[in-house]
């Protein structure tokens, strides 16, 4: 396991306070505000150590309601709103100087077998045929605001390789709504299936939104954009890991009131779909940049 990514097991770990209070500590991805996919894949670790080893999330519903101070702890309160024989519920609330920063809903279920179908997984080619991320920045790291420069060439836990053509972050041209990249851990975890799922609730926010801009021709890197989540929404079909490949196909259905829509799909290597996710948040472009 690679450092990065040891230190990102640490960071979703949690520590308990009090009964049904988990504090988590923030880490700097070079943003200024604590990145979404942290404090979801923290609110997740924080309702599952509420929760019967034998129930697995299958669904999630989240806001974000402010934005987070990389440089303070997060604290989790979790209320344990129902426990039935098959279902568990609960509902997560992260607060950071007393006030609500984002919230979360999740529901649990024991394992049944049931009736089974899914959509077809969509061509991609193979993973390791790509650049990886750190390889398509470097082609253009003279471009990039000297904030990113570092950072889009620093290891991660993530290997993310994208299976778009490659182009330009900063001058974008006018493209489908339309994206797909395969992603894994950078080392093998171990065999717990909700730390995979709150790894991959994680790494779900990874080139999300940002697909809803294609069509304008713009990034978040344009001058004026101001982009940010709103909700974030999950469900878990099938049994993955997290440090084997997997495939998020994203497609933006629409775009209004600068507010962007989108939809993933995530399959394993195999073709199987194996979690669906959706996220509506803030496209703004300001006349003046800020």
């Amino acid at each position: 396991m690679t450092k990065v990514l040891d230190e990102l097991i640490k960071l979703l770990s949690l520590e308990k306070i009090e009964e049904n209070l988990f504090r988590g500590q923030s880490q700097d991805l070079g943003w200024g505000t604590v990145y979404g996919g942290q404090v979801l894949g923290q609110a997740l670790s924080a309702a599952v150590k509420t929760v019967p080893e034998d129930r697995f999330v299958h669904s999630l519903h989240s806001y974000f309601l402010r934005p987070g101070d990389v440089d303070r702890p997060i604290v989790y309160d979790v209320d344990r709103i129902r426990d039935g024989r098959s279902f568990t519920t609960r509902r997560v609330v992260a607060i950071q100087k007393g006030r609500p920063i984002f919230n979360l809903s999740a529901s649990f279920q024991i394992e049944e077998e049931g009736f089974s179908h899914q959509d077809e997984a969509p061509e991609a080619p193979e993973p390791e045929s790509l650049l990886t991320e750190q390889e398509r920045a470097s082609k253009f790291t003279e471009r990039l605001p000297m904030f990113m420069r570092e950072q889009a060439l620093a290891e991660r836990s993530f290997e993310i390789r994208v299976a778009d053509p490659l182009e330009d972050p900063v001058a974008p041209k006018e493209r489908p709504p339309l994206s797909k990249h395969w992603f894994k851990t950078t080392g093998k975890l171990p065999d717990r299936p909700s730390l995979h799922r709150f790894l991959l609730a994680y790494a779900s926010d990874f080139n999300f939104l940002t697909t809803s801009l294609r069509p304008h021709g713009i990034s978040w890197l344009t001058p004026g954009m101001q982009v940010a989540s709103i909700d974030h929404t999950m469900w878990f079909h099938r049994p993955f890991r997290v440090d084997d490949w997997l495939l998020h196909c994203v497609h933006s259905s629409s775009a209004e009131g600068a507010r962007g829509f989108v939809r993933g799909r995530i399959f394993d290597q195999k073709g199987n779909l194996v979690a669906s996710t959706a996220q509506e948040g803030l496209i703004r472009q300001h006349t003046t940049p800020r």
